[in-house]
């Protein structure tokens, strides 16, 4: 039986150019789909159809320590997509340890993160929309 690694700081986020870097411990990445890809609909004498859903849009949850650097950085990315309606972005995040891969063309921050301040140390929980998400799930090389 072959071993495998992964590695948490072999996962790549490039969003607008900029490699986000300062991940928060624990589950740092969510990748999700809006929708179902098919829809079940049984009618009264049983009878079972899956309709397909058009919907590829989806998001990607980031959850960055409060000391990162790319919070300044989806800070300001949100702060001139306010002002301008020009913040869509391709968006691209990769296991480099391995072969999962998530893409999008177009992607925009839903929203600021909250700010949280306690005597513990924090996160700051930012979400990407996609219009369109490709999604790989992909194992561990090494």
């Amino acid at each position: 039986m072959a071993l495998k690694t992964y590695a948490p700081d072999s996962v790549v986020i490039n969003f607008a150019g900029a490699i986000l870097t300062g991940y928060a411990e624990g589950s740092f990445i969510t990748v999700e789909r809006e929708t179902d890809g098919f829809n079940k609909v049984t009618g009264a004498d049983g009878l079972t159809t899956r309709v397909k859903s058009a919907n590829r849009s989806g998001s990607v949850t980031l959850t960055l320590a409060q000391s990162s650097d790319a919070n300044a950085i989806l800070s300001a990315l949100q702060i001139a997509d306010d002002l301008t309606r020009g913040g869509v972005f391709p968006l691209l995040v990769k296991d480099v340890s391995g072969n999962s891969l998530f893409t999008a063309e177009q992607a925009w921050i839903r929203k600021s993160a909250n700010a949280e301040f306690s005597s513990d140390f924090t996160g700051r929980q930012w979400v990407i929309d996609c219009a369109e998400i490709s999604m790989l799930h992909g194992g561990n090389n090494t």
